[in-house]
């Protein structure tokens, strides 16, 4: 069965005054197109902003169309020559950033060998993140100062009352129509014990949220805890992560705690919580996690994934049966790691794409003197036709040639800049994973296992177990290096 291929979109936007023959809209798509092509890739779309300014471009009609179409799956990336290109205004390109990073797209600038499907690339995104974060917390932070000093005076921090209780005049009192089905809550829960049970009954009274919804047993369990039924309203204790993200409790020294009017005695209170924390202590289980450094690597030959199902510590394909202890296969990994490092000498390989770069560029060089020599021969022949030195025979004879080359240059140009801008990347992730596999076999013994995971995840492209033996590949290598000699287990 054939792969499919990823689908990018080409984002052109090319402003007024940069509208000139050597960047235009049509060399930078070309030039696109040339390292699509290179990385086996498939143009899903082209993105057209053509004399338009890079101060604010996310609201352009052309933006919205490549949002809609990242958001729905039919482009899984985007492509353009230079970040500038993408948006000039810093907050735009930390949004279109976040954006990309949220909806597991990449983002590829060829100027600045900006390529996140790599692993060099992709620190690209953590910078952005980081970038947008700070960004966020700047703004939050000023905010954040003044919640203290507003918890401490009573106000209202934002969000609604409990329920049970509402806001007025800045103050919280109590609600009398819900502050009946709240005390009725909680002795119902001290008669029969059960959230479930309780949520249930309140149900079966005709009570609701006040939303209108139905109790549930998250509901209940969560305002039974709420101190301030017992007069004891907790502020300052939470803190939101950011959109879209889940809120997380402060710590307790950074609480507030005000009072408040009582909806239950503290007594009542107390009682159903006891019950609740003794419920939350049986329920808990403090079983062991078990985590293998290679899991979702490993592949039989028939191509289903290999999983540890039992004690047997084994990797096994549940298809065929076929099995490897995880001891043997960590060991062939780094086996493999010591050989690679120590052995294959791998400087070798970026000597080579340093060459090649080296080569590329050269000719690049080559290229657009030629084209600059052309067209001053060009400009000459013009006035001398004009003046009658040339007759239009002999003009077209001279001209002619000049222009088919000038023309093949033009052709040719982003092809060779987009041979260069892969080799940059590739130089760059090469790079990268080196140094990130120095380090795993370096640090081996010294590494907690988070570590360990995230550089095996950096730089394995694959690892297949067959009947006698073991093959791993680590990605975004040259070719040359990619494939890996077969490493018998059977006798490890």
């Amino acid at each position: 069965m054939m792969e499919n291929k990823k689908r990018v979109g080409i984002w052109i936007r090319v402003s007024t005054d940069m509208q000139i023959k050597d960047d235009s809209p049509e060399h930078h798509e070309q030039r696109a197109r040339y390292y699509i092509q290179s990385r086996e890739w498939e143009v899903a779309e082209v993105y057209r902003l053509e004399a338009v300014s890079g101060k604010a471009v996310m609201n352009h009609p052309e933006a919205q169309r490549m949002l809609k179409d990242l958001k729905s799956g039919r482009i899984s990336g985007l492509v353009f020559s230079k970040l500038a290109r993408l948006a000039r205004n810093t907050k735009e390109l930390l949004e279109f950033g976040e954006i990309f990073r949220k909806e597991g797209a990449d983002l590829v600038s060829l100027a600045e060998q900006i390529d996140t499907s790599t692993p060099a690339g992709r620190l690209f995104f953590t910078l952005i993140a980081a970038m947008a974060e700070w960004e966020r917390e700047e703004i939050s932070s000023r905010v954040a100062a003044s919640v203290p000093i507003r918890a401490k005076m009573g106000k209202p921090l934002g969000g609604q009352a409990s329920f049970g209780y509402k806001w007025e005049d800045k103050t919280l009192v109590i609600d009398e129509k819900e502050a009946s089905i709240r005390k009725l809550m909680y002795e119902i829960f001290l008669d029969c014990q059960r959230k479930k049970t309780t949520a249930n009954r309140l149900n079966e009274l005709g009570y609701r949220t006040r939303s209108g919804t139905r109790f549930s047993d998250t509901t209940v369990g969560r305002l039974l805890r709420d101190t301030t039924a017992k007069g004891q309203r907790i502020a300052n204790y939470t803190k939101s992560l950011g959109e879209g993200k889940h809120w997380t409790i402060k710590p307790e020294e950074e609480w507030i705690t005000l009072p408040c009017p009582a909806i239950v005695d503290e007594q009542l209170w107390d009682k159903c919580n006891a019950i609740l924390e003794e419920q939350a202590s049986k329920r808990k289980k403090n079983g062991r996690r078990s985590d293998y450094l290679l899991a979702g690597f490993v592949k039989c030959e028939c191509g289903s994934c290999m999983y540890v199902f039992s004690t047997a510590k084994k990797f096994t394909c549940k298809n065929c049966k076929n099995n490897v202890p995880v001891e043997h296969i960590d060991k062939v990994y780094q086996q493999l790691l010591k050989g690679y490092l120590n052995d294959l000498h791998p400087q070798m390989y970026m000597g080579e794409l340093e060459a090649e770069l080296r080569e590329k560029e050269n000719l690049l060089t080559t290229s657009v003197k030629r084209r600059a020599q052309l067209r001053k021969k060009m400009d000459e022949l013009v006035p001398l036709m004009s003046s009658g030195y040339l007759d239009k025979e002999h003009f077209t004879e001279l001209y002619q040639p000049l222009v088919a080359q000038v023309q093949q240059l033009d052709k040719s140009t982003p092809e060779l800049q987009a041979q260069i801008d892969l080799k940059r990347i590739q130089l760059a992730s090469s790079d990268y994973v080196l140094n990130e596999a120095k380090l795993l076999y370096k640090e081996w013994s010294k590494m907690l296992f988070p570590q360990k995971r995230a550089i095996v995840e950096t730089i394995t492209d694959y690892i297949t177990v067959k009947q006698d033996f073991v093959s791993i590949g680590l990605s975004h290598l040259p070719l040359s290096s990619k494939q890996t000699s077969p490493h018998n287990f059977r006798d490890s």
